[in-house]
Order: C-alpha cells, then structure tokens, then sequence
C-alpha cells in the first residue's frame, strides 16, 4: 500500500528525532566525513521537499533511496556494515536545505549526501556540503550551476542545456513547429535555465519565439499570460515549470480556448500533473529521464519492486533517485567513508548501470547520458523519442 503523505512524515520525523537523541551529546560544529567511524552503520543523509507544493518530488525520491538502501542492507551492506538513511524535509525553502545539509553534517554524521531535486536547493545545499568536503550527489537537479559549486557536487541526470536543446531539436523536426511561446517561472532557476537553452536552440534550428510570458511559482491565475499567448499565433507553448503550476496552467489555458500542445521538461513528472490538468494536458509532450514502458530489464525490476513496496509506479524522479543511491554505494565499496577518496571514487564513476540508463561522470562531475521524450495521450504518459547526447 502506497504511503501517504501523513505517515510517511511520521516515520520519517521519529527516525530524525532517534537520531538527534542518539548524537546529542557527540555533535560536533566542525564534523565531516574525513571523521567518520570504520565500523558500525555507515550514515548517508538525504534532503528533499516532502511537504509543499513540490512534495511528490521529495517523496517519490526518497522511496526509492530507501528500496535501494533495503536491498543493499539486504545483501549484507557494504562490507558488512549496514547502510542508515536519514531523511529531513526542506519544506521547499533554501534556507532550511541548508539547514538540512548542516544538520545531517554535524548532528547526524553522514558521511554523503543525496539531494536534492530542485536545483535552487541542491544550490543552497550543495555550498554547505562543499565547504564541509562532504560529498553530495544531486538526483535530479539540473541547473549546471548545481555542480559548479565545487568538487564535491556530483549528479546522476542531464543537465538544463541538454533537456532543453531536446525539447527545441523535437518540436523543429518532429512537430514541425515554427513558432513557439515561452512561458516561464522567473523565481525558479530550473524553469529560467531551460527556457534559456529551449531560446537558443529553437531560434537557431530556425524557430521564432512567438512571445514569451512569465509567472512565479505559487500563483493560480495565468489568464492574462495565456490571453496574450492566444493573440501571438503561437503553434506551442513551452511551460519549464513544475507540475503544480503546469497542470493549472493547462487547465486555464482549456477554458480560454487555447488549443495548442504544451511542451516542457523532467518538472512535469508526477501523477498529480494529470489530476490537476485532467485532459487538458492531452497531445502535449516533455522531456524526462526514464519511460516505463520501455524500460530495461533492470528497470522493469525497479518499477516492479517500488509498486510491489509502495503501490504506485516510480517516476522519473525516482528512478534517479535510486540511481543516485546506486552510485553512491558504489563509489563506497570501491573507495570507504572517508570524504576525498569518496570524493575521486565518485569522479571516476564509468558506465554504471542505472534504471535511467547507462551513467558516466565527466570531468565537471555531471552524468552523461540520454533524455527521452513523453507525450500525453488519452491522460497516460506514453514513450514518445529518445534523444542521446
């Protein structure tokens, strides 16, 4: 059965609450993973939004960090010592990712860190990591900021210039699009960066930009955007957002009779999406790391496993999840707890073998490998196109 929202919550906050009251009296402000025990349970920390508005992304995330830990505990750990996750909530805000991260440091005594989804927070996240030299690897941030904080920033998906390029490169030669409006959250580095490089490579395919609009993330009334997107002759609309807004934007943009495909990236990705916008979302694409319906034999396992454990199918965004959990243990069993060899054992990561496809970390610590596209038929997502780098 699938956990709500409620328990999950519980469960999480009295495993925090043991934690804390177990390193209560050892915390240290200057702990890093350089200090780290060679026995016992090996800490690793996880950050993510599993309330807010973005909750599904943090929560799916987090499942699968946990049926990858299991089956790794499972097995006998890493040199039979018993992986321990520790999960705290950003609750979306910078300021408590952080937080987060510092807490799981110093308090906690992880030795890594996955997290987060959203770039604006594995940012926020991601300098406090960097100057503990804790590593950290991001799941699904995509913003290639993210990994330019410093050497120990790692992620396991595709970057903003790449998902973007593959929604312009597709809507050019497979939708045959000439113009094209863009539609983007001017407080949400994800949705700014990926509208930046859909411009770029829309125009130079030889696309125009009809018009672009913009709204910030939390609003519910996109009538005067989308009114002036009616009167631009716009064929599409490219909406980088997160899937709160996105469904009510389609739903909106139904009711002004505004009859043409969205398109958009990896933040489109959870099943509230299709509650929220109903059918409006029908003949729209996305772009996305991983497309159950033609998923490896590996990933088939996965989705089978996390619906067996929780009762829904994963998303994308879980998929990466357990991927980054994947790589991490990985780097632990070939290189122990201690941050700089962690660190290098991460950087030398070489075709992994994840649910999301085939990893590579290249020399500025992000995963090379492919995207695919998602179209929206009959309220399903459907696998549509794969892009490679």
């Amino acid at each position: 059965m699938q956990l709500g929202r409620r328990p999950l919550l519980a469960v999480l906050a009295l495993a925090a609450l043991s934690s804390c009251k177990k390193n209560q009296g050892n915390s240290s402000a200057s702990g890093s993973s350089s200090a780290a025990p060679s026995s016992g349970e090996i800490v690793v920390g996880h950050y993510a939004s599993l309330t807010g508005s973005t909750a599904h992304f943090g929560q799916d995330t987090d499942k699968a960090v946990r049926l990858l830990i299991q089956e790794v505990n499972k097995a006998g750990g890493i040199n039979g010592r018993a992986i321990k996750l520790v999960t705290l909530d950003t609750r979306g805000d910078s300021a408590e990712a952080a937080n987060a991260v510092s807490r799981l440091i110093d308090v906690e005594k992880a030795v890594a860190i996955i997290g987060e989804v959203a770039s604006s927070l594995s940012l926020a996240g991601g300098r406090v990591a960097q100057r503990r030299k804790v590593p950290m690897v991001s799941p699904s941030s995509t913003n290639p900021k993210v990994t330019e904080v410093g050497d120990y920033i790692f992620r396991v998906c595709f970057l903003d210039p790449f998902q973007g390029k593959v929604m312009a490169v597709f809507a050019r030669n497979n939708l045959k699009l000439d113009k094209v409006a863009i539609l983007k959250d001017v407080k949400n580095d994800y949705s700014i960066g990926l509208a930046d490089a859909f411009r770029a490579a829309f125009t130079a395919a030889g696309g125009n930009i009809a018009l672009e609009q913009s709204y910030s993330q939390g609003d519910t009334d996109f009538s005067a955007q989308l009114t002036a997107i009616k009167g631009s002759q716009a064929q599409a609309i490219f909406v980088p957002g997160y899937y709160s807004e996105v469904g009510a934007i389609a739903r909106t943009a139904q009711r002004l009779g505004l009859k043409i495909p969205m398109l958009g990236g990896d933040g489109w990705d959870a099943p509230d999406l299709l509650k929220i916008a109903g059918d409006a979302l029908n003949g729209s694409y996305f772009s996305n790391h991983f497309a159950p319906d033609v998923a490896s034999p590996k990933a088939q396992k996965f989705v089978a496993d996390f619906k067996a454990q929780y009762g829904d199918e994963p998303s994308g965004l879980g998929a990466l999840g357990y991927d980054a959990a994947g790589v991490l243990v990985d780097a632990l069993r070939r290189a122990g707890t201690a941050g700089p060899a962690l660190r290098d054992a991460l950087a030398q990561t070489r075709d992994f073998d994840g649910v999301s496809g085939k990893i590579s970390i290249d020399a500025g610590r992000n995963a090379q490998k492919s995207a695919v596209v998602i179209k929206i038929e009959n309220g399903k997502q459907k696998f549509e196109a794969n892009v490679s780098p």
